[in-house]
């Protein structure tokens, strides 16, 4: 069967080659289920910071229409009080004046 030492390094080779080739092929396959586990990760957090994003554009959205509705509030309470003190003075204009009388 073997001939010479050639022979028995030949098979040796050979055997070393077809373990060294299965080796590799199972390294390839996790290397790339590995890789679609880092993609599918990579898309949830992608999805994830979208979702963040929209949910502040939202809030900075609303904050400043609601900043809009309060600023007209403040004018409204601001003039609404200038009324009551315009109408005080009135009344107290005319309590003082049938005083007098």
């Amino acid at each position: 069967m073997f001939s010479t030492s050639l022979d028995i390094l030949n098979l040796v080779l050979a055997v070393c080659i077809f373990f060294l080739t299965i080796f590799l092929c199972w390294a390839i396959y996790y290397f790339i289920a590995l890789a679609f586990t880092v993609r599918k990760i990579t898309k949830k957090v992608d999805n994830g910071i979208n979702k963040v994003e929209e949910v502040v554009d939202m809030a900075r959205e609303k904050l400043s229409n609601s900043s809009i509705y309060f600023s007209v509030l403040g004018e409204l309470a601001k003039k609404a009080m200038e009324f009551v003190q315009a109408k005080k003075e009135t009344v107290k204009a005319k309590a003082s004046k049938s005083k007098k009388k």
